[in-house]
């Protein structure tokens, strides 16, 4: 039987592979490693500022679906091989022709791209230095926690170029309130860093030359802790976003009898009653 699974979209597979399996996908534009339970995606063409093609989209998505499924990662962290930019966005020069030539065909809806509400269920870090706008706003809208150059420069400039901010304006007003989040739509002007820090859209801001410094403190605070639990957790706090008080409290239930059935929750019972540092295992 096979050990993977394979979703269409856009001409190219998805592959959704079973735990502990190794992608053998070959990436032109993305770059990954692990260490120390922390995977790494880096976007990688520079040249362009890391303006997305479809072919870019479609790597960055199975990239995120090969972490998550990779029992050894246990926090991910999305980054640019380049400070000029996170990412600039899309590719328009690319992406127009494939939006606008040939037959129109309709294809059932699937959450199988990080712009499309592609799931998670490991935390996701963006680490934003340079230009993050428009698609590139929107890959790091759909990653849970933002780390940005104080100097990086965020923006939805889209309606500039008569293109929808689609993803991040379902985004944006939960992170911020509605009228700055219309205003940065409407406008297309681009905020810094800082600003974003301010207005709640990214979690910290600092210097440019202790980004990296920054990202991976966080992301090693993340992998101190239990990894079931931190998953479970992630699992209640989004998924309860569209839940009322007491579905949310059923879904606790469940998710807190997993956890509790964990090898991990036995260790982390140890290790508090021996004041020690946790050695948890992801099972």
């Amino acid at each position: 039987m096979s050990n993977i699974a394979v979703a269409e979209w856009s001409g190219r597979p998805i592959i959704f592979p079973h735990e502990n399996y190794e992608s053998v996908i070959e990436m032109e534009f993305v770059r990954t490693k692990v260490e120390e339970h922390i995977g790494f995606i880096t976007l990688d063409r520079p040249d362009k500022l890391n303006a997305m093609t479809m072919e870019m989209y479609y790597e960055i998505s199975q990239a995120l679906v090969d972490m998550d499924r990779n029992k050894d990662v246990w926090v991910i962290i999305v980054n640019s091989s380049t400070p000029k930019a996170f990412s600039a966005g899309a590719d328009l020069s690319i992406l127009h022709t494939v939006l606008t030539e040939g037959d129109f065909e309709w294809s059932a809806f699937r959450p199988d791209r990080f712009d499309t509400g592609l799931r998670v269920s490991k935390p996701v870090i963006a680490s934003i230095s340079g230009y993050c706008l428009a698609g590139g706003l929107e890959l790091a809208l759909s990653c849970d926690l933002r780390v940005a150059a104080r100097d990086a420069v965020l923006g939805t400039p889209e309606v500039r170029w008569s293109v929808l901010h689609g993803f991040g304006a379902l985004m944006l007003p939960h992170l911020t309130s509605l009228g700055k989040a219309l205003e940065l739509m409407f406008t297309g002007e681009p905020i810094s860093g800082e600003e974003a820090e301010r207005l709640g859209l990214v979690n910290h801001a600092v210097e440019a030359e202790n980004l990296e410094a920054a990202t991976l403190e966080l992301a090693r605070k993340i992998t101190r802790n239990g990894p079931i639990a931190v998953r479970m957790t992630k699992e209640i706090a989004l998924r309860g976003l569209s839940l009322d008080l007491h579905d949310g409290l059923r879904l606790y239930l469940e998710l807190n009898r997993a956890v509790h059935a964990s090898a991990d929750s036995v260790e982390g019972m140890h290790a508090w009653r021996d004041r020690r540092p946790a050695n948890y295992q992801n099972r």
